[in-house]
Parts: C-alpha cells; sequence; structure tokens
C-alpha cells in the first residue's frame, strides 16, 4: 500500500514545495508515497469563498470557521491520523514520525489566523502537533517539515538504512561529530581516533561524543536518557 498525505489548507499552492526534490521528491516520482492538497476555501458556502470570521469574545485577527473546515474534513474521511500543526500541540518527536511513517498515511490540517475554531478539534478527535515553541504564518511548512521526517523512513527512500541506526534520536541521544577529507583543515586535525582503524575505539568515541553533546545541548533528552539507560549499562555497551 502506497503511504499518502492529504494536506487541508488555503495555500495548496505552497506543496509539494520543497518535497518535489531530493530523496523526497524522487520517491514521490516513484511512487513510493503519494501527496494530495485540498483546498479549504473549495468547502465555503458564499461567493467570497470565506473560511475565517471574527472571534467571539473580541480581540484581534480572525478564526478559521468549525463548518467550512469540517466539511473538508470529512470529504477526505479515512483512518490516517488527522493531525493539526499548531504550536500548542504536542512536540513532534522521532518517536512519533516513525509510528506515522509505519502506518497507511496522515491527514494534516494547516490552520491559519489565529487558529481553527476549538468545536472542529473536539468534534474530529484532531491531535495537535507541534514543532516547537514558535510560531509560523500558517501551518504549511510545519505539515512539509513532518511530510520530509515521515517520507525519508518510508521502505525504499533511503539507501543506506543503517544509517538510521546511528542518526539523532535513534537511541535517545543527538549525532556524533562528522568528518571527512582533508584530515587537516584550516589547522584544525581530525579526532586520531577515526584514523586508528580501531573499530572499537572508534565505536567508543562516538558513543561518548553523542553522550556529551547531548548533555551539553540537550539537557532534557540526557535527563531521560540516563533514567532509560543506567550508568553501568552504558559503559558495558561502549565495552563492546
Amino acid at each position: 500500500m502506497t503511504w499518502c498525505a492529504t494536506v487541508l489548507t488555503i495555500f495548496p499552492e505552497m506543496l509539494p514545495g520543497p518535497l518535489a526534490h531530493s530523496l523526497a521528491g524522487k520517491a514521490l516520482k516513484a511512487g513510493i508515497w503519494q501527496l494530495k492538497t485540498v483546498d479549504i476555501r473549495g468547502f465555503a458556502r458564499d461567493k467570497h469563498h470565506s473560511v475565517d470570521d471574527a472571534p467571539f469574545g473580541g480581540g484581534p485577527g480572525m478564526v478559521m470557521r468549525p463548518d467550512v473546515l469540517d466539511a473538508a474534513i470529512a470529504d477526505q474521511a479515512g483512518n490516517a491520523p488527522l493531525l493539526l500543526l499548531s504550536p500548542r500541540g504536542r512536540p513532534l518527536d522521532q518517536s512519533r514520525v516513525r509510528t506515522l511513517a509505519a502506518g497507511a498515511g496522515v491527514r494534516l490540517v494547516c490552520g491559519r489566523f489565529e487558529g481553527i475554531d476549538e468545536r472542529v478539534i473536539a468534534a474530529r478527535a484532531i491531535e495537535e502537533v507541534s514543532l516547537g515553541d514558535f510560531v509560523l504564518s500558517g501551518g504549511e511548512p510545519a505539515a512539509i517539515a513532518l511530510l520530509d521526517a515521515c517520507v525519508r523512513l518510508l521502505p525504499g527512500v533511503v539507501g543506506c538504512v543503517e544509517a538510521f541506526a546511528e542518526e539523532s534520536f535513534a537511541d535517545g541521544l543527538l549525532e556524533y561529530p562528522h568528518y571527512t577529507r582533508p584530515q587537516v583543515w584550516q589547522g584544525r586535525a581530525v579526532p586520531e581516533v577515526l584514523v586508528s582503524g580501531n573499530h572499537r575505539q572508534i565505536a567508543a568515541w562516538r558513543r561518548a561524543e553523542a553522550e556529551r553533546v547531548t548533555r551539553e545541548r540537550r539537557p532534557d533528552l540526557w535527563r531521560r536518557y540516563q533514567a532509560r539507560v543506567p550508568e553501568g549499562a552504558r559503559r558495558e555497551e561502549v565495552k563492546r
């Protein structure tokens, strides 16, 4: 079954965007995954194709109407998870990405304006997902990022699947530093262990560096990693 992404938006012309290039673009052309864009404005009932209105209670900005959005969602009924890209949603992580990629696809709602009417979120049991603690002008860039993260995990998209085992978040850690030729660049040399040919020492160095980077840059990840993998178990893994 082909993995299918359906994106509900008022700017369908924003997609596929970057997804038409590189690995995702090649996979799209090869039919490994499908992308369907749905113009929410096509479900508006007035001559102006209005999708928003002023918020009850006053305040700045506009809110996406529940009746229009719900009609668009109903037209794309299915079993794929229904997600809303929203800064107040649950932070997207690699574990959730893996789950989504392992399924049949996703249905993504791209919010605009001040947001969408809360009632349609409740009525449709929409899962809110966030890329981080910042605000975008709309959900489309976030949808593209989510899709890119999922598509690269689909079978046949990435040639060297072994790379997944050592990239960031694969084991709860950030990835270790990488080096390539030239061996000395602007007076900076590649760490000697990486050119030693000793694969056990290289593996130990990479694990230690992954732990260091995670500890320094993401204390939240490091605390979860420590709780999941006791220090003794970490030392035993390095010995292997």
